[in-house]
């Protein structure tokens, strides 16, 4: 019996895991780690009212979830001034974006990203046989500028942008990205990821009318609100673009309970803002410990903290590989020049205290 034929497109893709999780270490060393800060997951937890609401669910998950998830998009729409016509609810950002690709993008067509931004939309782009055309990061910065010009060159039907960004922590205020959307090509979409715009300075979110047809936003409750094990992420576009995931969707990707605990989470500001205010205090304290440590933390507009160690990609993940062998686990930028960093989540005091005791060391190591 022949084993099935796999597409000639998916044939040529490897078969990967875009991001090796920590529990894949935590099998290869036999243990666990002493601390979790590689994955931008928040360690401040969930709103206590969003538990509850996952309790009570937990007994009704014999039903399917909504498969118009009404009361979430309601919420949404209310939160955001905007109709639920402009909302679509999905397993986390990453997999909106994968609709989103899925819907735009056929073989060959361009699209645009930055070279070493957030790898999962490239992993979606090439699962749908779009080319990939990426600008250089201008410092420690997307750069808009190149971005736009890259569009403009090759038709992009897609330009994908982080901001707050992601390896970097880095942020453009509101009226770059305005003006950025502004001076687009007409034929391209921008597609602007805001996972971390919780936790981003105010003035760092444009306010673009909803219904404006070149602009996708994608926001999620994996970041501030604690909610990563859930995957429940949303997108704020226009109707006609909102409609149309679906066409695709899975209509009940998003459970019962996820439903309960993203609207129990999204009606707890205060929670929200008390998370804001821890955040504020890690990010001084891994500033701290990195510069007492000879490394630069970059400035942030996130739930982590990029350090610049100063040398090159190598140096850095030798750190890396040390980190790992004394229990913490981070992630670093995958692209040189970013590569000379590390990048470590925002964390208790436990576990900040167990990553400033492995630092030094770490660094000796490495040479």
């Amino acid at each position: 019996m022949k084993i099935p034929a796999l597409t000639p497109l998916a044939a040529s893709l490897p078969s990967t895991v875009p991001f090796v999780g920590p529990e894949t270490s935590e099998r290869l060393m036999g243990r666990a780690f002493t601390a979790r800060l590689g994955a931008n997951e928040s360690l401040f937890g969930p709103s206590p009212r969003a538990v509850a609401a996952m309790q009570a669910a937990a007994s009704q998950v014999w039903m399917y979830g909504d498969p118009e998830l009404f009361d979430l998009k309601q919420a949404l729409a209310a939160h955001h001034g905007c109709q639920p016509e402009n909302i679509v609810v999905g397993e986390g950002i990453d997999g909106l974006l994968g609709y989103l690709v899925r819907l735009m993008i056929g073989a060959g067509d361009p699209v645009v990203t930055s070279l070493g931004a957030y790898p999962t939309f490239n992993f979606h782009v090439a699962g749908y046989g779009g080319t990939l055309h990426r600008a250089p990061y201008k410092g420690d910065f997307e750069d808009p500028q190149a971005l736009l010009d890259l569009a403009a060159a090759t038709s992009a039907k897609l330009l994908y942008l982080a901001n707050p960004d992601n390896p970097m922590g880095s942020h453009h205020p509101a009226k770059v990205i305005a003006d950025m959307r502004a001076n687009l090509p007409a034929e391209t979409l921008l597609v602007l990821d805001e996972a971390y715009i919780d936790l981003a300075p105010a003035g760092t979110a444009p306010e673009i009318d909803p219904a404006t047809p070149n602009l996708i936003r994608f926001r999620t409750f994996s970041k501030a609100h604690g909610l990563a094990g859930l995957r429940v992420g949303y997108a704020i576009t226009n109707p006609a673009l909102a409609t149309a995931f679906d066409k695709l969707r899975n209509h009940f990707g998003v459970g019962r309970v996820a439903q309960a605990g993203a609207l129990a989470a999204l009606q707890d500001q205060a929670y929200l803002a008390d998370v804001r205010s821890k955040v504020e205090i890690a990010r001084a304290r891994l500033a701290g410990i990195a510069r007492a440590n000879g490394a630069q933390p970059l400035p942030s507009a996130t739930n982590f903290v990029t350090m610049d160690l100063g040398r090159d990609g190598d140096y850095a993940r030798a750190v890396l590989k040390n980190l790992t062998a004394a229990g913490i686990f981070v992630r670093m930028p995958g692209v040189a020049p970013l590569d000379r960093c590390i990048r470590v989540s925002l964390g208790d005091e436990a576990a900040l205290a167990a990553f400033e005791a492995a630092l030094p060391q770490a660094l000796r190591a490495a040479g």
